[in-house]
């Protein structure tokens, strides 16, 4: 039985959340923004401001004007020096910043490249860029490494410990991709899942494993595996031809022939009907938001843990999982629910 998510607190806003960050320590961080009256700026980058929340209160720790603002890409964390690192668009071009994690106070600012997605850790920054994923050291502020091939763009990437894994497409055939690169030095390690999908719509990884939001299983699985792929796809009732929504685990060492740790389909609709979906994984667990439906399973083995309805999490401009804590953003509002599965 679906239960509602308990609230821990919501606070209402006098700005625009556009970007969250959330561990399992520490303040909830919310970027933020004032749009211009009548929408007209005269820079491609709105001025942003940076918010420092109470994880169990809501309340205001701190209030402060951010170097990176509202525009292309957004990335945000905790340093390991009681520090907090925002990454984005500034009117002098994209930058990584430092802030005191106990007053918002500026520590250091540093020109990076502009990137579409960025992914922050206590030692680094990814950034995602169409031709090329560029690491930056969190403290030196400095690139640590880029890696890039030809014949290849990328789109989408996450990291677990040691490894960092990119959705790529293979720019000669379309199809997309996995690839396993080394978090320290940037250099490729594997093809974890050959370029043979039309899309991956999303990644997530924890130490348990690696899942893949997708479609078109019967290109990503084994030869060995089909048989029961085309069975479960068989005792559906709507009709399936084919699955247009699907999950994919795989190991964190897999490579592109090895058979997944388990696979579900989602759904057979027509792509265009298919509601908004995505993924997220923490402390063993993967979480699956559909609309406002949360469910979460165990990453190992798919097996469902429970589901809850979330309040505003369909519409959400952004949400994250921490130790059972759910951190849900809208345009205005943001709250904080506990998911104890």
């Amino acid at each position: 039985m679906t239960r509602t998510a308990r609230r821990r607190f919501t606070r209402e806003l006098p700005s625009v959340v556009d970007g969250v960050a959330f561990t399992d320590s520490g303040p909830v961080l919310l970027h933020v923004y004032d749009p211009p009256a009548g929408g007209m700026w005269v820079d491609d980058v709105i001025p942003g401001k940076l918010a420092a929340l109470d994880r169990h209160t809501g309340e205001t720790l701190w209030l402060s004007p951010c170097e990176v603002g509202y525009g292309r890409g957004f990335g945000a964390g905790f340093g390991t020096e009681n520090d907090v690192i925002v990454l984005g668009p500034s009117a002098q071009g994209h930058r990584i910043v430092r802030m005191a994690l106990s007053s918002g106070e500026l520590i250091g600012v540093g020109e990076i490249e502009a990137f579409d997605e960025a992914h922050v850790s206590g030692d680094l920054c990814i950034c995602v860029t169409p031709r090329r994923i560029l690491a930056y050291s969190s403290v030196k502020m400095d690139e640590a490494w880029e890696y890039s091939r030809p014949g290849e763009r990328y789109h989408h990437a996450a990291r677990s410990g040691p490894h960092v894994f990119v959705i790529y497409t293979h720019t000669n055939s379309k199809k997309q991709g996995v690839l396993r690169l080394d978090a320290k030095s940037g250099e490729f390690e594997e093809v974890v899942l050959g370029a043979k999908q039309p899309t991956i719509h999303g990644i997530a990884v924890n130490n348990d494993g690696i899942v893949l939001l997708t479609r078109d299983l019967a290109t990503a699985l084994p030869r060995e595996v089909l048989p029961q792929f085309l069975v479960d796809l068989s005792r559906r009732d709507d009709d399936a031809v084919g699955d247009s929504l699907s999950l994919l685990a795989l190991a964190l060492d897999a490579t592109d022939e090895d058979a997944p740790l388990w696979y579900e389909i989602l759904s057979t609709a027509p792509t265009d009907e298919i509601p908004e979906v995505g993924i997220a994984a923490d402390s063993g667990k993967l979480y699956l938001v559909k609309g406002a439906l949360l469910e979460v399973r165990d990453t190992l083995t798919g097996r469902m843990l429970g589901d809850w309805a979330v309040p505003g999490l369909d519409e959400s401009v952004g949400w994250q999982v921490s130790q059972g804590a759910g951190l849900v953003a809208e345009e205005s509002r943001v709250s904080v629910y506990e998911l104890p599965a």
